[in-house]
């Protein structure tokens, strides 16, 4: 399976001040830029915000075209939800909407950026930390985030290649030939990493509890 691109940019080694801000300042801009997005209700503030999170995510030395491929995933939604709205609600109620989701992608994508995976699984796993008293399993947490996070652009990567091939034979336009070996691939993937995790002693604990 070919590599792809898949939403939020892949971390981009670098000194600038972003990659030495502190993970806990980076996961606050995330958070704020999130719950934010709920309370803008101007179209211009909006689109001021994610031109000044552009900026901080150029500042950190990652280009401009590694920023547009961590967007492009969402771009056909967006298009799709911006039209729908525009009909329903007006032009600057779907320029609010398009613009707070990209505020929140592109700041997501700022943490990514800047924040080798490790550094960040470490990250969350130490805020998942206070949990433990809850029964929750902050290392399992993390491994989650871990596999997610490779499992998102596998899933990508498959339905690509699979509509590259149908698109081949021309067979874009059948379900069958894009769902089924996509759904196939998938669960080869989740059964391998799977067995990868009981091979290191992951999940036993559960299963002898069960």
């Amino acid at each position: 399976m070919r590599g792809h691109g898949f939403l939020l940019a892949a971390y981009v080694p670098g000194a600038s001040l972003v990659h030495r801000a502190p993970l806990w300042l980076k996961f606050l801009l995330v958070v704020g830029c999130g719950m934010t997005s709920f309370l803008i209700a101007d179209w211009a503030v909006s689109a001021a915000m994610l031109v000044l999170l552009c900026g901080l995510f150029l500042l950190s030395g990652a280009g401009p075209g590694r920023l547009f491929r961590a967007v492009r995933p969402v771009l056909p939604v967006l298009v799709a939800i911006g039209l729908f709205q525009w009909w329903q609600l007006g032009a600057p109620t779907a320029a609010r909407i398009v613009l707070n989701v990209l505020v929140c992608v592109v700041a997501a994508s700022i943490l990514t950026a800047t924040t080798p995976v490790q550094a960040l699984l470490d990250g969350v796993a130490s805020l998942a930390r206070p949990f433990r008293r809850f029964g929750a399993d902050p290392e399992r947490f993390a491994l989650t985030i871990a596999i997610m996070l490779r499992s998102i652009p596998f899933v990508a990567g498959a339905y690509t290649d699979v509509r590259d091939s149908a698109r081949a034979r021309g067979l874009e336009r059948n379900p069958r030939a894009l769902v089924l070996p996509v759904f196939i691939s998938t669960v080869a993937f989740a059964r391998q990493t799977g067995e990868a995790l009981a091979a290191r002693g992951l999940g036993e604990a559960e299963d002898r509890e069960g």
